[in-house]
């Protein structure tokens, strides 16, 4: 069966977009591996330092368990424990590191597909998740670890003549799988006012809706803690607490956000009625006019 010209040339106009498009993508990625490539290797020339300052919070946690921040060990057995956990650190690093670079070719990609007034709605959320982020960062690092690693310092058990030595000496991989875990979960929960309030603007939630199912999300966020976080009371608590906080806030800007789409379509409607008005005065002079 052979194709016509008229066939051909809309096969062509048809498929055209979808090749520019992938062109696009394939440059948005481009960007982005390199980005995080070269981030890599930033982390992993420094990744000793990096591990040093991830064990700070394990100082102060000596510290507080009234033992000498000076003494802290960690220890690896096996030969390559150490340098894999330093590839980890190091991707680690340049996820975190490249984010904002990653984050922005996404927008690029995605904002001509958009209208004007949803790139500037989008663009504010685009700058307060990374801005979230290393808030729930910040509390894992200068409180919630601390916290953890004192829990864990005082189980520890002093040798006598009724009981055994029992000494905490972790594993550096499994401290920074810990650490890592506790940031990532701090990091994706302080993320619950951006994803509640774009789904929001866009009509798939609303106020009403996250206000009525409350009750659920306290059961559920004590459940998403027990699941991340280390199997204690008090980390379950930690990452439980602000989870509900921030369900709160998620509540009050879905509901800002409600009242300010009734102001603008309020004025949109007004001003619709204006319109309308000025031109059934337009047309009724007209219809008056002498001829």
């Amino acid at each position: 069966m052979s194709v016509s010209d008229k066939e051909k040339e809309e096969i062509e106009k048809s498929s055209a977009p979808l090749i520019e498009h992938l062109i696009e993508l394939r440059r948005r990625l481009i960007w982005s591996l390199g980005g995080f490539f070269v981030a890599f290797l930033v982390c992993f020339f420094f990744a000793k330092r990096l591990f040093n300052l991830l064990v700070v919070p394990f100082k102060w946690a000596t510290q507080w368990a009234g033992l000498d921040p000076h003494k802290v060990e960690l220890i690896y057995t096996a030969p390559q424990e150490f340098f894999f956990t330093q590839v980890k650190l190091a991707m680690f690093g340049g996820m975190v590191i490249a984010f904002p670079l990653i984050a922005t070719q996404i927008y690029k990609f995605i904002a001509p597909g958009l209208y004007k007034n949803e790139r500037s709605a989008f663009l504010p959320f685009l700058i307060a998740s990374p801005i979230l982020f290393v808030m729930g960062a910040s509390l894992v690092y200068f409180f919630f670890t601390p916290m953890v690693m004192w829990f864990f310092l005082a189980m520890q058990q002093a040798g006598t003549d009724d009981q055994v030595q029992i000494s905490l000496l972790p594993k550096v991989s499994e401290y920074l799988s810990l650490i890592m875990t506790l940031i990532f979960s701090f990091g994706l929960v302080f993320q619950l006012p951006v994803v509640t309030s774009l789904l929001t603007r866009v009509g798939i939630l609303s106020s009403q809706a996250l206000a009525e199912k409350r009750k659920w999300a306290i059961v559920l966020s004590f459940a998403v803690a027990a699941v991340l976080t280390p199997p204690d009371p008090m980390s379950q608590c930690g990452l439980a607490i602000p989870t509900i906080i921030l369900y709160e806030v998620a509540i009050w800007s879905s509901r800002m956000i409600e009242r300010s789409q009734a102001r603008d379509r309020l004025a949109r409607e007004q001003q619709d009625a204006g319109a309308s008005v000025a031109e059934k005065a337009a047309d009724t002079s007209s219809t008056q006019a002498p001829s």
